[in-house]
């Protein structure tokens, strides 16, 4: 199993930067997701990790060797890319057994490999169609199959279970992982779906723009945010900006209304302008229990387990808030409502230097 350092990665077109001096570090056996929106660069730093691309500065070290430079079949990485690129003329079972065949895998090996690939990804009765016949899902599980059977030390994923309907791509999240696992592969997977990157990973890099934000565990980056657009990323913030009244055992910031509102310790200096951000998650709503504002409820959304609420405050600022379904009915539109969260829930950050809304633009 492989170790991955990216050390420095640069890639332009133009005046557009693909890479832009991205640092990662990818341990031995690990299963990292690399999470970011659309236009964050992932597809571009899984191809130059491949050798697809080769970077106009920087190393790619493959366990310690810069392989920036080898061909593509030096790397002993297998790219599972969002066009599947499965053979036309070859069945479900020859697409899959491709690699294996290529090395000259004996018989009993492939026939293990085969059953237990076509039963991971649900196609043991499509062993003999050809991928015209298959509907994109069933195309993408097959190229999925072919990349896990291809005996590869480093398996890159390229937002793998993208084409799934929801039931099976919840269902294969632990599936795959665990797979993985038992192979001893170290896998990057390049998903834009926080709930995905949670779920599989053993630890999260957020990318934008071709540079790496953070990167820790999935309790990490939901909890502790290091910028205000990871926040908002790995699951939805409100946020406030003001002044640190206090930044001791609670950090406490007023803001231009007037409003005091506490978070977790900070080492930002009182006096200092910054953002709270908080979770809509942790931001609860009570008719009873004392808040840091009132907000009123502008509109109410089912969402199953849980119920959101858009919430607009005297100042004209919409906030939001989820809550539990079973608060169904007994919160309605129209409600004046106080708004809490825990100190502990609520995170400082400095001011962005291109501004808080220009901060979480997702491009």
């Amino acid at each position: 199993m492989p170790s991955i350092k990216l050390i420095g990665l640069k890639k332009s077109y133009g005046d557009i930067k693909a890479a832009d001096g991205l640092d990662l570090e990818i341990n031995d056996g690990e299963y990292l997701c690399l999470l970011g929106p659309t236009g964050a660069r992932k597809t571009t730093t899984l191809r130059i990790i491949s050798g697809l691309l080769k970077p106009d500065e920087g190393k790619v070290l493959l366990n310690d060797e810069d392989c920036a430079e080898l061909e593509v079949e030096n790397h002993k990485a297998a790219l599972l890319s969002q066009t599947y690129a499965l053979f036309p003329q070859l069945t479900v079972e020859e697409n899959i057994l491709f690699g294996l065949n290529i090395r000259g895998t004996d018989e009993k090996t492939k026939e293990q490999v085969l059953i237990s690939m076509l039963d991971l990804v649900r196609l043991s009765g499509r062993s003999d169609a050809y991928p015209a016949e298959l509907s994109g899902g069933m195309q993408q599980r097959t190229a999925l199959a072919r990349a896990l059977a291809s005996g590869a030390d480093l398996l890159l994923l390229d937002e793998p279970l993208r084409a799934l309907d929801a039931r099976l791509r919840i269902s294969l999240r632990k599936e795959l992982r665990s797979l993985i696992k038992s192979l001893k592969m170290t896998a990057i997977h390049v998903t834009h779906d926080h709930d995905e990157a949670l779920v599989m990973a053993d630890r999260v890099a957020i990318i934008r723009q071709g540079r790496i934000l953070q990167v820790g565990t999935p309790a990490d980056v939901w909890d502790r945010p290091i910028t205000p657009f990871v926040a908002n990323f790995v699951g939805q913030s409100n946020f406030f900006t003001g002044e640190i009244l206090e930044s001791g055992s609670v950090a406490s910031l007023r803001t231009d209304d007037g409003m005091v509102l506490k978070a977790r310790p900070t080492e930002m200096a009182p006096g200092t302008k910054a953002v709270l951000g908080v979770k809509i998650g942790n931001t609860d709503v009570s008719r009873d229990k004392p808040g840091y504002f009132t907000a009123r409820v502008e509109r109410v959304i089912f969402e199953g387990r849980n119920l959101h609420l858009d919430l607009k405050l005297e100042n004209g600022q919409v906030i939001s808030s989820k809550i539990p379904s079973w608060r169904r009915g007994k919160v309605t539109e129209g409600d004046l409502l106080n708004v809490h969260w825990e100190d502990i829930k609520g995170t400082v950050f400095p001011i962005p230097p291109g501004g808080l809304e220009n901060e979480l633009k997702v491009e």
